[in-house]
């Protein structure tokens, strides 16, 4: 069966409504989507750190708990475990402050197995980092030589708005590596100051990367492709509990479609046709829609076993 290896920061999410703390979860971006992915039968593993103490050890063992290997998880032994903490608003939408106290940022993992048509997954600050920029240089190198998918989120947040500048070079080359890229409205706003897709993907991305997906919230989401694909999906209605884990499921549910429907990257490169992309997206956009349905940042483990794909 093919593997999801992801590449990013864990952290415990502590999510205060109204001031009040309501939950504390372990999470990070890349992190949520392969729990999700775990829980949906996808063989996953991530490439990650975090700290010698009860955080850490409860974000390790909730991994193996939910079908994620852990053992390119570092964990360092004078380090501690960085924490979120979320506050959602009246929409559940959530702003976000990051406390991280990791002296050692060197990332020392060995290169996972990697076949043609695994998929890798990377995204936030994480992927732009300068400090373990070429440990993730690295494993893209060796992803893209051995045929893997490469799956980008860009997301990147108002936080590091300063940094722009210095990080540019390291988002240009993710998109290069990159056969496919999201972002949202947010990320492009801030990165390059255009708010539209079809701006955003001739004049940012379409130079490196051909196959674009760009979300914005409520509303709908924007595809532009290869031989001009040009696509749209309004987002549906669902009683939103919490938005925190929304993009990172939607990317789960990318992922998950490409396994479900078996595309490779020789599909990919040939190009996806419409029919491709609307039911990646309508995976994508059904494990976003259930993620939403409550306070944890993934789907549940019975829409997971739902949706299970067997080895």
């Amino acid at each position: 069966m093919r593997k999801v290896i992801g590449i990013g920061e864990t952290v415990l999410d502590i999510i205060f409504k109204d001031d009040e703390p309501v939950s504390a979860l372990p999470g990070g971006s890349v992190f949520n989507a392969l729990i999700s992915l775990g829980r949906s039968g996808v063989k996953a593993s991530l490439i990650s750190e975090t700290g010698n103490d009860h955080i850490g050890k409860k974000i390790i063992r909730f991994m193996e708990d939910n079908g994620v290997d852990s053992s390119n998880v570092n964990v360092y032994a004078n380090s501690k475990s960085p924490l979120s903490l979320a506050f959602l608003n009246e929409n559940n939408d959530a702003d976000y402050i990051f406390y991280k106290d990791h002296p050692h940022d060197q990332l020392d993992f060995i290169y996972p197995d990697i076949q043609p048509n695994d998929i890798v997954m990377f995204g936030s600050f994480y992927a732009i980092n300068p400090v373990i920029r070429p440990q993730v240089a690295g494993l893209l190198e060796y992803a893209k030589n051995h045929g893997a998918i490469i799956y980008y989120d860009v997301n990147f947040r108002a936080s590091h708005r300063s940094e722009v500048m210095k990080i540019t070079p390291n988002l240009l080359d993710n998109l290069e590596y990159a056969d496919v890229v999201r972002g949202s409205n947010e990320d492009f706003s801030i990165l390059f100051k255009r708010n539209d897709a079809d701006s955003v993907y001739r004049t940012d991305i379409s130079f490196y990367c051909h196959n674009f997906i760009y979300t914005q919230g409520a509303n709908p989401v924007e595809v532009r492709a290869e031989g001009g694909i040009k696509r749209q999906y309004p987002v549906g209605n669902t009683e939103t509990v919490s938005t925190i884990g929304a993009g990172d499921n939607f990317n789960a549910g990318f992922v998950y479609g490409l396994i479900k429907y078996n595309i490779t990257k020789e599909d990919i490169q040939r190009g996806l046709t419409e029919e491709q992309w609307d039911k990646l997206v309508e995976c994508a956009q059904m494990f976003s829609c259930e993620c939403c349905k409550s306070l944890d940042n993934y789907i549940s483990k019975e829409v997971g076993e739902e949706l299970r794909i067997k080895n």
